[in-house]
Parts: C-alpha cells; sequence; structure tokens
C-alpha cells in the first residue's frame, strides 16, 4: 500500500500526516530527519506498550528510545499522570532541542501533547496514533490538554506536532467497540461538511469495520484532508473550526455525566451527539425529518450506539444535561454555540438555540431510556 501524504499549512509550523500501512517498522527512517541527537523520549500507556512498544523500538533502528506507560483510559487525561509525564520527561533530561513521541490513542495524544507544550516552555513531538479516532481526528490540528472536573480538555493548549504518522495497520488490534467508536469521528467529518464522503461511508463502512485495509487508508485520508484544510483556516478555532465539533456539544456532556468511564467513549458520545444534534436542527425546522432519520440509521446499522437509551446506567436529567453543556469550550460570553445542520454536509455554528427546545429533546430522549 502506498503511503498517502497530507500537509497541514500552517507556514513555519506547517506539518506532514502521513498514512499507509507498514508506517511503524519504518520510524527511525521517518522521524530523523526531526532529530537534533538520534534519542526520542516515548509517551504510551500500558495497552499500546504491551501490543506494539518492541515493535516501536525496532522500527527506531538507531534511535535510541526511553519510554513510559501510563494507565490506559481517560481517567489518565488529568492532572496526576500529566504532573508524572512532565516529571518524567524532566528526569530524562529531555531538552528543547529533544522530540517527545505521543504513542497511543487520543488520551495519550492529548495529555503527551499537552506535556511537551508545557516543557521546558515547548519541546517538539511527533504524533503515532494507534486508534482510529486519533488518526481521524486528535492526532491532526495541535489540540492538546487534559480534562477537569469541570469538564472535558478545558485545560490545554494549542501545540502542533512536527509529523503525524498513522499506521494503519495498528487499526488490527482495535478492539470491536474501540474501533467502531473512532468511526463515530470519521462519519462526522461526512456530516458536517461532505455529503458525497458520508454516501462513500454508507456504502463501505461495513467493509470498514470488517478489516479492509484500503477502506480504513481512504476513511482516515478523507477525514484528515477535511480536518487539516480547516486548521489551516482556523488554527485556534475561532470560527470555522468550530465546526469539527458537531455532536461534541452533547457527547462531552454525556462523557462528563458518565464520569468519564468505560460507559461511555467518547467516540460513542459524538455519534450520540451527532444524532441529537440532526433531531434538534430537525426540531428548529432547519432541516426535514428524513435527515435524522438518515443519520441514525447508518449509525445503527454499524452497529453504534446512537440513543441516550444505548448508555447503560443511570444519567442526569434535562436540566442537570443543560449545566454540564454549559461548561463546553464553546461557550463565548455566556452563550452556548451549538453545531446545527440545513442538511447532511451542511453544518453550521449557531448560538441561537431556545432553551426550551433543548430541553424538550433532551425530555424525549431521556423518556426513552
Amino acid at each position: 500500500m502506498s503511503v498517502e501524504q497530507v500537509r497541514v499549512e500552517l507556514g513555519a509550523r506547517a506539518y506532514e500526516v502521513r498514512i499507509g500501512a507498514g508506517l511503524l517498522a519504518r520510524a527511525g527512517a521517518e522521524i530523523a530527519p526531526l532529530l537534533r541527537r538520534p534519542r526520542v523520549a516515548v509517551i504510551t500507556d500500558e495497552t499500546v506498550a504491551a501490543l506494539h512498544l518492541d515493535r516501536l523500538r525496532e522500527g527506531l533502528g538507531g534511535v535510541a528510545m526511553t519510554a513510559l506507560a501510563l494507565p490506559a483510559g481517560e481517567a489518565t487525561k488529568g492532572w496526576p499522570q500529566l504532573t508524572r509525564t512532565v516529571e518524567w520527561l524532566l528526569a530524562e533530561r529531555i531538552e528543547r532541542s529533544d522530540l517527545v513521541v505521543a504513542f497511543g490513542g487520543g488520551v495519550i495524544g492529548d495529555l503527551a501533547g499537552f506535556a511537551a507544550a508545557v516543557l521546558r516552555r515547548g519541546v517538539r513531538f511527533v504524533q503515532i496514533p494507534t486508534t482510529l479516532l486519533a488518526q481521524v481526528d486528535s492526532s491532526v490540528g495541535g489540540k492538546t490538554g487534559i480534562n477537569s472536573a469541570h469538564g472535558k480538555n478545558l485545560i490545554g493548549a494549542f501545540h502542533q506536532p512536527s509529523l503525524v504518522l498513522a499506521d494503519i495497520d495498528l487499526l488490527a488490534t482495535l478492539p470491536p467497540r474501540d474501533l467502531l467508536a473512532g468511526y463515530g469521528e470519521v462519519v462526522k467529518y461526512g456530516l458536517l461538511g461532505d455529503a458525497r464522503f458520508f454516501e462513500w461511508l454508507e456504502r463501505h463502512g461495513p467493509a470498514l469495520a470488517a478489516g479492509d485495509t484500503a477502506v480504513r487508508a481512504r476513511a482516515v485520508t478523507r477525514s484528515v484532508e477535511m480536518k487539516a484544510a480547516i486548521v489551516a483556516r482556523d488554527e485556534t478555532e475561532e470560527g470555522e473550526r468550530a465546526l469539527l465539533n458537531l455532536g461534541h456539544t452533547f457527547g462531552h456532556a454525556l462523557e462528563s455525566a458518565t464520569g468519564y468511564s468505560a460507559r461511555l467513549l467518547h467516540g460513542e458520545g459524538v455519534a450520540i451527539g451527532c444524532a441529537l444534534a440532526f433531531e434538534l436542527s430537525q426540531r428548529l425546522g432547519l432541516c426535514s425529518q428524513e435527515v435524522p432519520s438518515r443519520v441514525r440509521a447508518h449509525l445503527r446499522a454499524m452497529g453504534m450506539k446512537v440513543d441516550l437509551a444505548d448508555i447503560a446506567g443511570d444519567l442526569p436529567g434535562p436540566d442537570a444535561l443543560m449545566a454540564l453543556m454549559a461548561q463546553d469550550k464553546k461557550v463565548r460570553d455566556g452563550q452556548l454555540r451549538f453545531i446545527l445542520a440545513r442538511g447532511i454536509g451542511e453544518a453550521f455554528v449557531s448560538a441561537d438555540v431556545p432553551a426550551d427546545v433543548l430541553r424538550g429533546l433532551l425530555v424525549t430522549a431521556l423518556a426513552a431510556r
């Protein structure tokens, strides 16, 4: 399989996202041009370390590697493990001219990127994402950070990687649930700005889930192309980049309500959030009933979580969920902004969502549990 290259155009801080099979086996050759001395510090988690760390070490060849494996899971993305990571990097005498490698899913990418951002006022880092979610979304664009008791991703920095290596082969070891959670971010790109891509996913989504490497590579490449173009135009989310948060206002609130636990993975929250965002759009008269029905039908056909009823255990009431949404990063001047849609591929940002309509949607969704 050939390697696809997508460039994130950010002037002097531009970088490439390389997508294809076998990239881990030649990681040393890919990273070497960035190194001032042949040594990297790898941040990973215990699950990825057990599966792939020896292969990374072998792929680095003559590049020396030191590694820290953190506990797997969303709970790692907080102050204690960030502190542990930064102190470890300092103990390893990582200098400003050195390179940190984030080797894992979205949690590791966000946390390791933030550690690199604050270490010695900024150290370069490379993303080697190991999950579908990280390959299509969190590894690209420079958003790094950790969660707070007040909400998700409220503490962080924009710190762009120097290179992203998305090895499609790594997806073969993902549990089906984690792969489908990542698919929640893939389908988001079609829903927000590319109706033809959504149609392609309706046809090829099952093959992606079943392990078709070429389909997976194409889905990752198209997702990264869309994100790279938006990031290049709006790096720090002053406008258009907010579209990438389609489904996230609902999803982040649900993640908070479930304690950032295994009850609800991030991509699952995004999928449910996308379904709710299209339902909200329909209730506001922006699109026909057929549109949210089509969105839900595809997610359901892929075997994904679609409704609040698909989340195990108790959930807070509508007012508590709305309070969690009010902590969202997209709040500006006290006004919560939603990503709504006039149709598939026609998303836009709006602060004009009446509270009674939102509450009515949540009441109905909770009542169906």
